[in-house]
C-alpha cells in the first residue's frame, strides 16, 4: 500500500473535498485503480460518514474523517491534510473533534509560514475548548500546564516532558474564563508555560489572580518571568560580579520625533552601534544592526513596539564570536551548546559547524566540562545569574570576554532544547539534552506534594 502524493491532480473532486457521497465513491475507486489503496480507504471513510451525516444518523461522527486528516498530517502531506481537515469542519464535528482540526490546520499554517491564518485557526480552537489533556499509559503525576493562545512562549515542552511520566493537562488561560478555573481536572502541581514576558497586562494580571487562588505548587511563577523583560535585566544582571549586560530600553510607540529618540538613547547610556528588536521576539529573529541616528530612526518608526540594546564588541581574540547555551533548573547551570561563528549574529544553524571540526570539538569538551572551558570565574557568575533569575526552567545565552567576564545576550524562561538524531552529526549533544531532562524531572519530584 502505497500513501497519495499526487491525489490532488489525479481526484476528481475540487478543493475543498465535497461533501457528496457518490464523489467520494468515485473518488475511491479512482484511486484503488490507480494502486493508491491509502486514498481509496480515505475516500471510502469519507463517503461512509458523510451518509451517516446526511443522513441524520444518531451515531454519527466525524472523527473517523478527522482521522484520516491526521493521518495525513503525520505524513507530512500538509497539502492534503488540510484538504480533509476543511472537509471535517465542514460536516458538523462535535466541538472536541472540531478543536484538534483547527489546531492541526493551525501548525500546518504556521509551518506554511502563513501566521494570520495560523492564529485564526488557534483562536478558533480555543473558543471551542481550553483544556487538552495528554496521558500516557503510567504516569507519575498530573501536571498543569498554563498556555496562552499564540503559543507557549517557547518553553520546550515536549523535549522536556518527553519522559512520559506525566499526564498533561494543557490549559489555555487566556481564552478560559476564570470561573473556568474552578472545574479543571484535577493536577498535581503547575508548571508556567507562558514564558514570554511581553504579554498583556491583561495576561499578566491573570496569570497573578490563577497563582493568588491555587493551592498546589506552580514552577516559573508569573513576577519572575515577568522580570526577565529585556529592558529590567541590565540592571538587575549588572549587580552580578564579574557580569556585562548593554544597557537597554523599550519602546511602546515609536518616539515623535528623532531628536526624542536621541534623548532617550542618552539618558539610559546608550551609544552606537544598537541593536534593534521587535517585542516577544528571541533568537535573533527581525533584529538589525544599526550603526547611526538615522538607520535607527528610519527602522524604529516602523514598528508598534521594539527594544534598543547597545551592542558590546566579543570577537575572540581568534577572530571568531562564540556563544554559549546553558540551561537552568531550579538555579543550577546544565550546559546545552556552543555555536562559533565568523558573524557577529551568532546562530548556531549559520555558524557552519559541521564544516569545521574544530568547532564540534570545542564545542564537545564545553559540553564535557563547562567549568573547564568557562573558566571559575565565568562559571561562577553564570551559577550567580540562575540563582538571581529566581525561575525553576530558563536558559541564557553569552560569551566570555578575553578577561573572564560573562557578556550575556539574554536570559529568560523562553530558550529551546531539543534531541538530535540519534544517527546524525549532532548526536554527541544528546545526552546534554538528556541531563537537562532528567534534572527537570527531578526537579518535578521536589515540587510535587508528598
Amino acid at each position: 500500500m502505497r500513501s497519495s502524493t499526487d491525489e490532488t491532480s489525479s481526484s476528481p473532486i475540487s478543493s475543498p473535498w465535497s461533501t457528496d457521497v457518490q464523489a467520494h465513491l468515485q473518488a475511491a475507486e479512482d484511486m484503488r485503480k490507480s494502486g493508491d489503496e491509502f486514498a481509496a480507504l480515505a475516500h471510502m471513510i469519507a463517503a461512509q460518514s458523510l451518509a451517516a451525516w446526511h443522513g441524520k444518523d444518531p451515531d454519527y461522527s466525524a472523527l473517523p474523517v478527522c482521522n484520516v486528516a491526521t493521518g495525513y498530517f503525520m505524513l507530512n502531506q500538509h497539502a492534503l491534510a488540510q484538504r480533509w481537515y476543511d472537509l471535517v469542519l465542514s460536516m458538523e464535528p462535535a466541538p472536541d473533534i472540531a478543536a484538534i482540526a483547527y489546531l492541526n490546520l493551525a501548525a500546518i499554517h504556521a509551518q506554511a509560514d502563513r501566521p494570520d491564518q495560523a492564529r485564526h485557526c488557534k483562536h478558533q480552537a480555543y473558543r471551542i475548548q481550553r483544556i487538552f489533556i495528554e496521558q500516557p499509559e503510567r504516569p507519575l503525576r498530573r501536571l498543569l500546564l498554563l498556555c496562552e493562545g499564540a503559543g507557549s512562549g517557547n518553553v520546550p515542552l515536549d523535549t522536556l516532558l518527553a519522559t512520559g511520566t506525566n499526564t498533561r493537562i494543557k490549559y489555555v488561560l487566556d481564552f478560559a474564563d476564570e470561573r473556568e478555573d474552578q472545574g479543571l481536572p484535577e493536577f498535581d502541581l503547575v508548571f508556567n508555560v507562558i514564558g514570554e514576558p511581553d504579554i498583556s497586562p491583561a495576561l499578566q494580571q491573570r496569570l497573578l489572580r490563577f497563582e493568588a487562588a491555587c493551592a498546589k505548587p506552580l514552577l516559573n511563577r508569573p513576577a519572575s518571568v515577568a522580570h526577565t523583560q529585556r529592558q529590567q535585566m541590565p540592571q538587575r544582571l549588572n549587580q552580578v560580579p564579574d557580569v556585562v549586560m548593554p544597557p537597554c530600553i523599550r519602546l511602546n510607540t515609536p518616539p515623535g520625533s528623532i531628536e526624542a529618540l536621541q534623548d532617550q538613547l542618552t539618558q539610559a547610556g546608550i551609544v552606537f552601534p544598537v541593536l534593534l528588536r521587535p517585542w516577544a521576539t528571541h533568537g535573533g529573529k527581525d533584529m538589525l544592526r544599526c550603526e547611526d541616528l538615522a538607520s535607527l530612526w528610519t527602522e524604529v518608526r516602523g514598528l508598534s513596539g521594539s527594544y534598543i540594546t547597545a551592542f558590546h564588541e566579543f570577537r575572540s581574540p581568534d577572530g571568531y564570536y562564540r556563544k554559549y547555551r546553558m540551561i537552568f533548573i531550579d538555579g543550577e547551570p546544565y550546559p546545552y551548546h556552543l555555536a562559533i561563528s565568523s558573524h557577529w549574529m551568532v546562530h548556531y544553524f549559520s555558524a557552519d559547524m559541521l564544516g569545521h571540526p574544530w568547532k564540534i570539538a570545542e564545542e564537545s569538551r564545553f559540553l564535557q566540562h563547562p567549568r573547564a572551558s568557562l573558566g571559575e570565574r565565568a562559571m561562577a557568575a553564570v551559577s550567580a545569574i540562575g540563582r538571581q533569575l529566581a525561575l525553576d526552567y530558563a536558559g541564557i545565552d553569552f560569551t566570555v570576554l578575553e578577561d573572564g567576564r560573562v557578556l550575556v545576550f539574554e536570559a529568560n524562561a523562553t530558550m529551546l532544547i531539543h534531541l538530535e538524531r540519534q544517527d546524525g552529526p549532532l548526536q554527541h549533544k544528546n545526552p546534554y539534552v538528556k541531563n537537562i531532562v532528567s534534572a527537570f524531572e527531578r526537579a518535578l519530584q521536589r515540587h510535587s506534594p508528598a
